[in-house]
């Protein structure tokens, strides 16, 4: 008996299925962001630091000082730009082109020389982050540019003890702690996620429970036509589906906007914003789904669970922290990712520029897969054909 069962190929097959699947889904939900860390993040850099002059007659330029620091810091996984303004930096960050922002103010060599004095005045500088645009990233700008800021200090407070201890053995005590710290750093965290945002995850997580729930609506309203079609019209049935499906993608849509607010105490300042971001979402998923399942039955699951899978990791992260290849093929085009990022537009960015480019792509995506929907009236309609031929030949 035992010979007999290692023998069955449903035995062999069913264990050779097992690592086929994990496969699929270890590269699913592991593959794409096995080994992800930042590169190339995107940070703007404004030096409005105008020089001082030194004692001696010499000129004293911080702000140049630590942009040629940075910028020779091949350690560092950011890609700088160098910008004339705070403005133009802020309108970066609004734009979503930043994970954060460096201001050098304008009296920085000014303020370190001062430290001489017995009126020391330390400038500013400001590290802004982008909280709303990846917290990932901006943590990892935040942690970065002060670490940086923080060399820079050190090694002017040390070049600035050398220099006066030449000139005297004694330094008063009031100097000594303020060369500790020649300029003060000031964060300023820009587009903050809200309370209760799972540390800025939360658009992801709506658009994963959306997807789920439009696939629930997807099968259903699939059934219930199949069911019904032999009775009505074809061409009348697909357009009830869709009508349904795009009405219930609204209904599902005010529930998860209701759930996360009520249940879990999720801040939505423009509650109606995000509702119709998640409508327009939903219905594209809808589609999308519905499509294939018109087209190819129940088969199509496989690939709507794939598709979700594969999203998963990618809806959160930052690009900059993706190996190129999951950038290429995969964050740049998933619906999921694009729905997202729509999403995080509305919620941060009070639906700024980039917002505009993201919903036009989901109204692209929800055209093109409402006219492949429609057509699957051909497919039902041969189906149709071919079965009632099969019954007039075998009668």
């Amino acid at each position: 008996m035992r010979a007999g069962l290692f023998k069955q190929k449903t035995l062999w097959l069913g264990i050779l299925a097992v690592f086929v699947v994990l496969s699929i889904f270890g590269v699913a939900m592991m593959g794409s962001v096995a080994g992800a860390k930042p590169k190339s993040l995107p940070v703007a850099l404004v030096v409005l630091d105008e020089s001082a002059t030194l004692p001696d007659g010499g000129t004293l330029a911080v702000g140049d000082m630590m942009k040629d620091m940075l910028q020779s810091n091949s350690q560092l996984p950011v890609k700088w730009d160098i910008l004339k303004s705070e403005t133009a930096a802020r309108e970066g960050l609004d734009a979503q082109k930043y994970y954060g922002a460096l201001i050098l103010p304008a009296n920085l060599s000014a303020g370190v020389l001062s430290m001489q004095t017995s009126a020391p005045a330390p400038a500013v500088v400001q590290i802004l982050v982008n909280e709303g645009m990846s917290v990932q990233a901006s943590t990892a700008v935040k942690q970065m540019l002060g670490q940086a800021m923080q060399m820079a200090g050190d090694a002017l407070s040390q070049q600035m003890l050398s220099t006066i201890g030449s000139q005297t053995e004694v330094i008063p005590v009031t100097t000594a702690q303020a060369l500790l710290t020649p300029f003060q750093v000031q964060e300023e965290v820009v587009h903050p996620v809200g309370v209760n945002h799972a540390s800025g995850n939360a658009p992801g997580m709506l658009i994963q429970i959306l997807w789920i729930g439009c696939l629930i609506v997807s099968v259903v309203l699939y059934q219930v036509v199949n069911q019904a079609s032999g009775r009505n019209r074809l061409g009348g049935m697909v357009l009830i589906q869709g009508a349904m499906g795009i009405v219930l993608a609204g209904v599902v849509s005010g529930f998860l906007v209701w759930m996360a607010s009520s249940w879990y105490g999720m801040e939505m300042n423009n509650a109606a914003s995000i509702w119709f971001v998640l409508w327009l979402s939903g219905s594209a998923f809808f589609l999308i789904q519905s499509t294939l399942l018109n087209w190819l039955g129940f088969p199509a699951m496989g690939i709507l669970v794939l598709l979700m899978f594969f999203s998963m990791p990618v809806l959160n992260m930052a690009p900059e922290f993706l190996p190129q290849v999951t950038q290429d093929w995969l964050y740049t085009w998933t619906p999921l990712r694009i729905a997202g990022s729509s999403l995080r537009d509305v919620m941060y960015f009070d639906g700024l520029t980039p917002y505009v480019a993201h919903t036009t792509i989901l109204w692209a995506i929800a055209a093109a897969f409402l006219a492949l929907f429609l057509t699957s009236v051909l497919k039902k309609a041969n189906a149709k054909e071919k079965n009632a031929s099969a019954l007039t030949t075998a009668s």
